[in-house]
């Protein structure tokens, strides 16, 4: 990784010029207010055409990044771009005139990570050591999560850094907004900031942040809380989720939050780091625009048909260790066993998408969830009736709205997850579609009842609900078997409240709201002087209002030789001596300093320190033939000699000592 610094060295040494400006070297192809949206992956599917001459670009409408820009407010006039790597292996030959397709088609600048170097970053430190930590998995043997690597951190760095390259070929700092998306790009602020001081950067984080006793365990973990306070606004799903971050930020930086007016911001070096909460929505235009595809209709009379009029619960979940799937049918088999009315009258369907894990945890996983479902389906089935019907594969939206179409139930188990949004599409699906409730009228549906697990980042908003701990196969199992015995009258009031919610906490209100957080938190960004200090990740951004006034050497010198008394106060631990260390003694140069300071009868010298260390035992020999007598203390509270004078805000465990 590049270590450079902006601008090292004192205050006095700074530029004024410089320390206002956002200007670059590199300047913008593109200009005007604009948000670049910056996440791993575009919002876009590409295919190279099947006679081999070109690529065929189409808008991914499942991506969540592709429906944010719906949140933009009507009087903003927004142009939105999209960087991130491309789901598609594109030979360099064909980078440029791809790169070139897609900015004029979609308005995306797509970043081509070499192959070797997107395994190491993806695969390597994305998948084997955040993932895992992030959903509370430590690496306590080789095959239980994945051992730190340190070349993998390094190409997750050098990965970044391509990302940010691709920003700044397109930025212009004075005028955009660049949100950043998801742990893929942890350190990509920091990249932007080291650039231009007074971007305006906002971040998302779409998983889960662990506990601070979790998060302590990763050997990067103050680069990345560095790299983090490097943005604007930080955004998380939970308040569980931004406590642990401010936790981490706390008890691993010292740095603690303040909350003014309803918003809570971290102080970092005169920057207000802003944290928002507000856990994301689905698109309903979208979504309802697919529950009026015409093979909706034929797909859910084809699954009715298929079940006959048994009750259906649901699942739907990537084939991920973290998703709970093999608690979930166990819990199924315990509702079976409880609840013998049920054995011959209610299926639990479960879709495993395809995606997520290593090779060997997904076989590992798989094989176990398999069995089991052979296991009930050999002990409860019979002709004509599985208990257990596993889909083993990935589903188009149309056949996924038909499941939810006609389940009575959904079941989420995941023992950690980010948001999970599969019960809030349930629930839009399960508002109705005229006719196809079996009822023969247009009356809608209107019906659904959620068990979720307390783990995931929807469960706080879905109130009606029933939250399980997916770990408790009993409690589990007595929550399905309430979910589908309620009443309709009350799996009808539990579902208005629900769509109530879903329908107004939409992904467009989702993203507006963010967005209007993230310029509230940029509006004092020209309004104060800003210096970048620091190396590597220890990069910040110091602000001070316009009307500081930087001390020069030059006039302090003149205005010492100048006065006819002064008062000096010196910090002992920490700046007369390290910090760090446990001998306290100061070395012959301080001593001497000490003396030339003392030896000035013009001078008065304090040493600040804390009650436990005596400074007269510290400097000997006694400064300046003065005897440790003549040395007077005062605590914090108050001086002695001429009266009781308080010094406010100083620690009780502060002492002045007059040498």
């Amino acid at each position: 990784m590049q270590r450079t610094s902006t601008t090292p060295g004192t205050f006095a040494d700074l530029d004024e010029e410089r320390a206002g400006s956002v200007a670059s070297d590199v300047q913008s192809s593109l200009a005007g207010d604009r948000l670049i949206v910056v996440a791993n992956t575009l919002p876009v599917r590409g295919e190279r055409r099947p006679d081999g001459r070109g690529w065929s670009f189409s808008w991914d409408e499942d991506s969540l990044l592709f429906h944010l820009r719906d949140g933009l407010p009507d009087d903003m006039d927004m142009e939105v771009l999209y960087v991130g790597s491309l789901h598609a292996d594109v030979q360099p030959a064909d980078q440029d005139d791809v790169a070139q397709a897609l900015l004029e088609r979609f308005r995306c600048i797509p970043a081509f990570l070499p192959k070797d170097l997107c395994d190491r970053f993806y695969h390597g430190f994305c998948k084997q050591t955040l993932w895992p930590l992030i959903h509370y998995m430590l690496p306590y043997s080789t095959d239980h999560g994945g051992r730190f690597d340190r070349s993998h951190w390094e190409a997750y760095v050098l990965a970044n850094k391509l990302f940010s390259q691709r920003v700044i070929e397109v930025l212009n700092p004075e005028d955009d907004y660049v949100w950043i998306h998801d742990y893929h790009l942890l350190a990509l602020p920091s990249f932007l900031r080291r650039r231009f001081n007074r971007l305006r950067i906002g971040f998302f984080l779409h998983s889960p942040f662990p506990s601070s006793e979790l998060y302590r365990s990763l050997p990067v973990r103050d680069e990345i809380l560095k790299s983090l306070l490097n943005c604007d606004l930080i955004g998380f799903h939970t308040f569980d989720y931004a406590r642990h971050f401010l936790s981490c930020c706390s008890r691993m930086l010292g740095i603690d939050y303040q909350s003014k007016r309803g918003y809570i911001g971290l102080d970092y070096f005169g920057r207000t780091v802003g944290i928002k909460i507000m856990p994301v929505g689905i698109n309903m235009e979208h979504l309802q625009s697919l529950l009026q595809q015409p093979d909706l209709e034929r797909k859910v009379v084809e699954l009715r048909n298929q079940f006959n009029r048994k009750t259906v619960l649901l699942g739907v979940d990537y084939m991920d260790i973290f998703k709970g799937i093999d608690l979930k049918i166990l819990a199924f088999e315990q509702m079976l066993k409880a609840h013998p009315k049920w054995q011959g009258r209610a299926v639990l369907v479960q879709i495993a998408n395809p995606k997520g894990g290593s090779r060997k945890e997904l076989e590992a996983l798989q094989a176990k969830i398999e069995q089991s479902c052979k296991r009930i389906n050999d002990q409860f089935g019979r002709p004509g009736y599985s208990p257990v019907v596993l889909v083993n594969r990935a589903l188009s939206s149309v056949e996924r709205m038909a499941y939810y179409t006609i389940a009575e139930c959904v079941v989420v188990t995941a023992v950690r997850d980010g948001m999970n949004l599969t019960p809030y599409e349930y629930i839009v699906c399960r508002q109705g579609i005229p006719g196809l409730d079996g009822s023969g009228d247009d009356r809608p549906r209107g019906k659904s009842m959620l068990v979720v697990s307390e783990f995931i980042g929807c469960s706080p908003s879905l109130s009606g609900a029933i939250r399980v701990n997916p770990w408790n196969i009993e409690s589990t199992a007595e929550a399905m078997n309430e979910s589908i015995a309620s009443s309709d009258n009350e799996k009808q009031l539990r579902h208005e409240k629900h769509y109530r919610y879903v329908s107004s906490h939409d992904v467009a209100y989702w993203s507006k709201s963010f967005i209007h957080d993230f310029e509230r938190s940029c509006r004092d960004h020209f309004r104060r002087r800003c210096w970048g200090i620091g190396l590597g990740f220890g990069f910040r951004v110091v602000a001070l209002d316009r009307n500081f006034k930087k001390l020069a050497v030059d006039s302090i010198v003149a205005d010492y030789k100048k006065s006819k008394s002064r008062v000096i106060l010196l910090d002992y631990d920490g700046t007369l001596v390290p910090q760090t260390t446990i001998d306290k003694t100061p070395n012959e140069t301080i001593v001497s300093m000490m003396n030339t300071l003392c030896a000035d009868k013009k001078n008065v010298v304090f040493i600040a320190h804390v009650k436990t260390l005596r400074v007269e035992v510290e400097f000997e020999p006694p400064l300046n033939g003065l005897p440790s007598a003549a040395r007077r203390r005062w605590p914090a509270g108050g001086c002695s000699g001429g009266g009781e004078e308080k010094l406010a805000g100083w620690s009780s465990e502060l002492v002045l000592t007059r040498i």
